[in-house]
């Protein structure tokens, strides 16, 4: 039996008693991936990004092991909702316009000492001030800078488009700004290469390109070191009790951990190891969470039909955003339907060994985004699933 048969015997008996659609994590594979993380971040503390995870009972387990401090999260809503029941160290990695929650954050003691904003612009330090309703909290602020590789002076492009800051005076002189502000603290910078992050280097069957991509990621990180470095003396010049700088991503926490410049790592994406996660070569994980749909059809030899199953990652739309049938091995997709809203045909010769009923277990393509597809998630030790949690939808928050 390979292990992958060795997992699907295991996950269909701890869920033996469930109807599907159901989904899992496996707590073995989820610690051993957890490990691998703090190993690779070789001392420096680990951020974990909640959008990656999205269930508050795994964020617990998580920022309980050593070598895990503090939430990335991504709006300031959920991050309110997470400095409420107890977390005391969330960043916000993206600027909001959330008048709102800018208001109850700056009225109230606990939430201001525990939640810091993202900024990239003095524009957004003028909403969150038009929106303090009296409130007069100092406000934790972090700078965000640009990590994007410019290649031709410029006209060519390699990297997301996020701040607007990019030089070491771009994010001094916001700083000064920031500083010379009562009611707002600088506290830190965030810098995250999702070219690096965030790209695997060895796309299966494509040798050049991969060849290609792990050029790029080798030129973008000598680049961003020296660059990042060079932003952080100016940064200290201005707020020399700066208490953090933030980089990384799964796919790049030793080589980020490696700058002398940061002091923590982000990441969230290598606990689930995703499907999006399989093309590197700088580390590998073992997949924690799937989800299974139930065979419901079986239109002819060779195929089975199951229910629902279509659910894209974001990103550029493409079949590398689809989740991929994983258990048992050898199904596909029909290249005629792919996988569908409300019913899904997969090809190979496994179908024929299926009936009705049976589970067929998926990986996404990302990694928090299928708990936007299911309330529960069923924690597997061994043949057992020993808990039962609910994700950020079944506690009734969807935050975007």
């Amino acid at each position: 039996m390979t292990p992958r048969a060795a997992d699907r015997a295991r996950y269909d008996r701890a869920t033996a008693h469930l109807d599907a659609p159901v989904a899992i994590v496996d707590l073995e594979a989820f610690d051993d991936n957890a490990a691998d993380l703090v190993r690779r971040a070789a001392g420096k503390p680990i951020r974990v990004a909640s959008k990656s995870v999205r269930c508050r009972a795994l964020l617990e387990r998580v920022l309980a092991q050593d070598g895990f401090a503090g939430i990335m999260s991504f709006t300031l809503d959920e991050s309110l909702w997470l400095a409420r029941a107890g977390f005391e160290d969330v960043l916000l990695a993206y600027p909001s316009a959330d008048r709102a929650g800018f208001a109850e954050l700056a009225r109230d003691p606990k939430l201001a000492a525990a939640v810091t904003v993202m900024v990239d612009d003095v524009a957004q330090l003028d909403l969150i001030d038009a929106a303090r309703a009296g409130g007069a909290e100092e406000v934790r602020v972090c700078l965000e800078m640009d990590t994007a590789l410019e290649l031709f002076g410029g006209r060519v492009r390699v990297g997301a488009r996020r701040s607007p800051l990019r030089t070491p005076a771009d994010l001094a002189e916001l700083a000064r700004s920031v500083v010379r502000r009562p009611g707002f603290r600088l506290v830190g910078i965030m810098a995250y290469e999702g070219h690096v992050a965030g790209v695997g280097d060895a796309v299966a069957g494509r040798p050049l390109r991969s060849r290609a991509i792990r050029l790029m990621q080798s030129a973008a990180r000598r680049e961003l070191a020296e660059r990042r470095a060079a932003v952080v003396r100016a940064v200290r010049a201005v707020a020399p009790d700066l208490e953090f700088v933030n980089g990384g991503g799964t796919g790049s926490v030793q080589h980020t951990a490696a700058e002398d410049a940061v002091t923590e790592i982000a990441a969230g994406s290598g606990l689930f190891v995703p499907r999006l996660f399989d093309n590197y070569t700088s580390f590998s994980g073992r997949p924690a969470a799937l989800f299974a749909q139930p065979v419901v059809r079986r239109p002819g030899v060779g195929v089975v039909t199951v229910l629902g199953g279509g659910y894209p990652a974001s990103g550029v739309a493409g079949p590398d955003r689809l989740p991929v049938p994983y258990l048992p091995e050898g199904l596909r997709y029909d290249p005629q339907e792919g996988p569908g809203e409300v019913q899904t045909p997969l090809l190979g010769s496994p179908a024929d060994d299926l009936r009705i009923g049976d589970k067929v277990w998926f990986r996404h393509a990302k990694a928090g985004e299928l708990c936007e597809r299911f309330d529960r998630l069923s924690l597997v030790e061994g043949d057992r699933i020993t808990a039962t949690v609910p994700t950020y939808r079944g506690e009734g928050q969807t935050f975007l």
